[in-house]
């Protein structure tokens, strides 16, 4: 059986990697490792990862998002890898329908889920008080079904699943795009270069917070980085990604 490595980025907030984790040994089926990226956490993160015997690569300082990634994809060993933010809690049946769509043929290169939280049209409304009744509904939501699995021309990277062999043709995340922001657009844009569809999975939905690590770096800092980041993969592609929004 196929063997995921998830690989999680994080660089504080503690209570929301504590939440996805949970959520991953409590919904994941299949087999899986998971992999920490800690950006220099000064919270507790690296201590209480050695505690539940996760593996942990601790950097010294925040190298962001491309970066830790990267890292973490260099250390993973399973056939099928995914890219998961700290600020997800996943659900029921998640990884199976999507590892289900992306195994379904040999040209599809990166599946994605539905959210509550994200960019283009991976965001649907599923209105909820809490988690506990967005778990609820992501059961009602997450029947493996292929008729709900619509090809795109972009997922974004708060969840990104692939196989091993597509990392290996195009390569790893661009750093050039850290701490983050348009480096999954970039990889998308390199998967279909060299052939291959996206498909978002409207038959796996998983909550999704937005933007925590960001958003404690200040919003004009953000939008700073936003908008050079931006222009740099304007100057690499001569391309607007936001068309593909």
């Amino acid at each position: 059986m196929t063997r995921a490595s998830i690989i999680i980025p994080t660089y504080n907030r503690l209570d929301l990697l504590q939440r996805c984790i949970y959520s991953i040994r409590q919904y994941t089926e299949m087999p899986y490792e998971i992999i920490v990226v800690d950006n220099g956490s000064t919270d507790g993160t690296a201590s209480w990862c050695m505690q539940q015997n996760l593996a942990l690569l601790s950097l010294p300082r925040n190298e962001g998002f491309p970066i830790a990634c990267n890292k973490g994809l260099r250390l993973s060993s399973g056939d099928t890898l995914v890219l998961l933010n700290n600020d997800t809690v996943v659900t029921k049946n998640w990884l199976s329908n999507m590892s289900a769509a992306l195994l379904s043929s040999s040209e599809v290169g990166i599946v994605g889920p539905v959210t509550n939280y994200a960019s283009g049209s991976q965001q649907v409304q599923y209105p909820f008080e809490d988690l506990a009744e967005f778990q609820r509904i992501a059961v009602e939501v997450n029947v493996s079904d292929y008729a709900k699995w619509v090809r795109v021309e972009r997922i974004v990277g708060f969840c990104f699943v692939f196989r091993r062999s597509l990392m290996e043709k195009i390569g790893l995340l661009d750093e050039r795009f850290s701490p983050g922001h348009y480096e999954d657009d970039d990889f998308c844009l390199r998967t279909r270069l060299h052939g291959f569809s996206l498909l978002v999975c409207h038959d796996a939905l998983i909550f999704h917070e937005g933007s925590a690590s960001f958003k404690n770096e200040g919003e004009l800092k953000q939008q700073q980085l936003v908008e050079r980041n931006y222009r740099m993969f304007m100057d690499k592609w001569n391309l607007d990604p936001r068309v593909f929004i």
